[in-house]
């Protein structure tokens, strides 16, 4: 029987994750990284047509997660994930688990999950997570998953992976060494590879992703305004978009906030450079992330004599990654036992 793999990726803004594959091709989906606690399932569990979110039972409540969790928020809205440990926070299992609930399965052979670099250079930690996801789980309703292994990769690994395939280039990219950047919602992550295996020592990750941008860009409203302006998502919108946002009623022109705001992804590439240096020894630069749109001026001006290679879709790189990396460890696997050598915990 084929085993059964499926990726995850919970980022501090979105849950990416593979819901099945169509025809030979991957089928991606997200919703946005918050978790809403209640004591009880309400009306909208379920993804239903009230409501597209669930209700996933963790440590004596009911989180609902899903597309449309914002209908759930609070006028108190924390931003619970934006923490060093956030894949320990019950929170980061409810979105786990509610991305889950969206396959509609019953049994995961391998579960693929991503982590910040410094995080995962937190061997311990990893191997908590990993026991942690192992196992059955109840997803609200009476359903439940059992998951009967979970793997953490770090999330720029899952780039190059999907890199090296699409453009067929994973043999060469075995000999070679790469710089996968990854800005994220709350961190800024870089990967330095001697073909697939991690270099520790040059990578690592800062707390500088889109959350800082936004930050300064909502700041700088408020005080343009004089009021305590927060509309981040709408802020994120108009930077991806080009269009000017609503404030007020009115649209409002978000240029004179820019040149402090650029000073962020500024800021991360000259962190990263005490790491990686001028790269002189790599061969491969690829920025991936749902921030890349915003980071790449400053990359590209720290490493005049790069190309910068781009992926097409970049915030469904890691996932789409993650799923070749297990579909591959699933094989190795099955080839192991079916020869008698049983595998370790951390291959």
């Amino acid at each position: 029987m084929e085993p059964i793999v499926r990726a995850v990726d919970v980022g501090r803004g979105n849950t990416k994750f593979i819901a099945g594959m169509k025809n030979g091709e991957l089928l991606c989906e997200m919703f946005p990284s918050q978790a809403h606690p209640t004591e009880a399932i309400g009306e909208y569990e379920g993804w239903g047509m009230k409501r597209r979110t669930v209700g996933i039972p963790v440590d004596g409540l009911i989180y609902e997660v899903g597309p449309d969790v914002q209908l759930a928020a609070d006028v108190f809205n924390a931003h619970v994930l934006q923490h060093d440990r956030y894949s320990d926070a019950p929170e980061y299992l409810a979105l786990l688990l509610g991305a889950l609930h969206a396959m509609q399965l019953e049994r995961i052979d391998l579960l693929v999950i991503g982590l910040p670099v410094a995080t995962y250079k937190l061997k311990r930690q990893v191997a908590a997570l990993e026991r942690r996801l192992t196992g059955e789980h109840a997803l609200g309703k009476g359903r439940k998953v059992t998951v009967r292994r979970a793997k953490a990769i770090a999330q720029p690994a899952g780039a190059l992976m999907y890199y090296g395939l699409m453009q067929h280039r994973v043999a060469q990219l075995r000999k070679e060494r790469s710089l996968i950047v990854d800005p994220g919602r709350r961190t800024f992550d870089w990967l330095v590879t001697q073909g697939m295996q991690q270099i520790d020592k040059r990578s690592h990750s800062v707390p500088r992703g889109m959350h800082d941008v936004l930050h300064t860009i909502v700041e700088g409203i408020s005080r343009a305004t004089d009021s305590h302006y927060c509309e981040y998502e709408l802020i994120d919108l108009a930077l991806r978009t080009g269009k000017k946002p609503v404030v007020f009623q009115k649209e409002y022109d978000l240029a004179r906030h820019l040149p402090l705001a650029r000073k962020i992804p500024e800021q991360a590439v000259a962190e990263m450079l005490h790491y990686v240096g001028d790269a002189g020894d790599i061969k491969n630069i690829i920025l991936v992330g749902g921030g890349a749109f915003f980071y790449k001026a400053a990359l590209k001006s720290a490493f005049p004599h790069h190309a910068i290679h781009e992926l097409k879709d970049p915030i469904f790189a890691n996932v789409k990654g993650f799923q070749y990396a297990g579909s591959e460890l699933a094989k190795t696997l099955c080839a192991a036992k079916s020869s008698g050598v049983q595998g370790g915990d951390h291959e």
